[in-house]
C-alpha cells in the first residue's frame, strides 16, 4: 500500500534489508487505516489520520498538498480493495 503513501521514502532505498524493516513501521499505520475503513470511516478521515501520523508520530512536520494527496490515494486504494473483496463473498 505504500505505492502512494511513502512518508519516509523507503521505495528509494538501495538496501533491501533496511527497506523491509522500514516497511514494518508502515504496516502498523496502514493496518490502522484499513481498520478505520472497515469501521466505516471516510477516505478523507483516513487520509487525515495518515497525515497526522506523518506530522506527529513520524515528526516530519505538516504534510504538503502532495503528501495529503498520497494519503487520500492510499485511503481510496484500501477502500477499493475492501469493496472488491466484499464483492467476492
Amino acid at each position: 500500500m505504500f505505492r502512494h503513501w511513502d512518508a519516509i521514502g523507503i521505495r528509494q532505498l538501495d538496501d533491501p534489508a533496511w527497506r523491509n524493516n522500514a516497511a514494518d513501521e508502515y504496516d502498523t499505520y496502514l493496518l490502522q487505516a484499513a481498520n478505520m475503513i472497515l469501521q466505516g470511516a471516510t477516505c478523507e478521515t483516513v487520509a487525515a489520520y495518515l497525515d497526522d501520523t506523518i506530522s506527529d508520530s513520524m515528526a516530519l512536520g505538516p504534510p504538503s498538498e502532495a503528501v495529503h494527496r498520497a494519503s487520500l490515494l492510499t485511503a481510496e486504494a484500501i477502500s477499493a480493495y475492501f469493496q472488491v473483496d466484499r464483492a467476492s463473498f
